[in-house]
């Protein structure tokens, strides 16, 4: 029965109504202005519990309850939820989570050491991943590289060129691209495919590192995060032109311009960044979403739309802005 209900929950609760209280739920249901851009039918719309509770930063909000996160984003209108800190990670235990608030599994951030630890052990760990994600129904499996990463220390000034960031060695580099070629080939025998997710403090962060990773690996795919882009100084209209084609997950963050510049300026970490409120929903911030979503619909994208704000649930409440965001979507990509 839990699986039947996930299932349901592709479109939202609706399916499991009776006809006639489906007819009285259309009729009740809020008029939305014709959207600028109308994505393909099969996108679906999740947010990221990050909107609720922090996963690097325990003092912002980490100890909202599960029920809670997963409860306020389905009556915000969303139909799945990525991983956080606070889901289970067996597949029985996740499945009930999700179904009692009839969400779908979109996807789930894995850590992976492969330029400096042993690729054996990192296989391992990202076969156990990609097995709860696959059970549960997802399609894509998130990576991000994390040897050398800053993101997650509270004190450490985020770098912006070669000189005051750690990048990867050649060697280093070399056995990146070998261990995602890897992972990629995993992942497409599972039927799932590999979305890399270039992030602030890590050593994919310049345009160029993610253009080259993206030449030295054919079969890794694009999580497309206009925030963390738009964060690095790269123009994220520019990228979703450029690798349309590979883009197969997307982030809908934007950036305050004003709070980037002083983390350049004056050299602030990525906690104090997130906490002073650099991110934050798409139809706030500098994103052109708007462009985003017409290159999206100009190839085709079926892919899921994901929801986030990386900034201090506290100062800023979680259920209004994630209404808030769900509405933007619903307006500016017509799903």
């Amino acid at each position: 029965m839990k699986k039947k209900r996930l299932e349901g929950a592709v479109r939202g609760s609706a399916r499991l109504q009776p006809a006639t209280q489906r007819s009285r739920t259309r009729a009740k249901a809020p008029r939305y202005p014709t959207p600028s851009t109308t994505l393909h039918r099969d996108c679906l719309v999740g947010a990221n519990p990050i909107i609720w509770s922090n996963d690097d930063f325990n003092e912002l909000a980490g100890n909202v309850p599960l029920d809670t996160i997963l409860r306020e984003m389905r009556a915000a209108g969303y139909a799945g939820s990525e991983l956080g800190h606070a889901y289970p990670r067996t597949p029985t235990a996740l499945a009930d989570a999700l179904g009692r608030h009839d969400l779908r599994l979109v996807s789930g951030w894995h850590s992976t050491y492969l330029a400096t630890a042993d690729l054996a052990a990192e296989e391992k760990n990202f076969r156990a991943h990609l097995n709860l994600l696959k059970t549960l129904g997802a399609r894509v499996a998130i990576v991000a590289e994390c040897s050398h990463c800053i993101h997650g220390t509270r004190e450490a000034a985020l770098g912006f060129c070669t000189s005051d960031r750690r990048a990867l060695d050649a060697a280093e580099w070399d056995r990146l691209v070998i261990g995602l070629k890897l992972f990629c080939t995993v992942a497409a025998s599972a039927e799932m495919r590999v979305v890399y997710h270039h992030h602030m403090g890590t050593v994919i962060q310049t345009e160029a590192e993610l253009d080259r990773l993206f030449a030295d690996v054919p079969a890794l795919f694009l999580l497309l995060d206009p925030g963390h882009l738009a964060l690095a100084g790269i123009d994220p209209v520019a990228v979703t032109q450029r690798h349309a084609a590979r883009i197969r997950h997307v982030h809908l963050k934007s950036l305050r311009p004003a709070i980037a510049e002083r983390v350049r300026r004056e050299g602030w970490s990525f906690c104090r960044a997130v906490t002073e409120g650099v991110f934050t929903i798409p139809g706030d911030g500098c994103v052109d979403f708007p462009a985003i979503f017409r290159i999206l619909k100009s190839v085709d994208y079926r892919g899921w739309l994901v929801a986030e704000a990386e900034e201090d649930p506290v100062k800023v409440p979680a259920l209004p802005k994630a209404r808030a965001a769900r509405d933007y979507i619903r307006t500016h990509a017509g799903v």
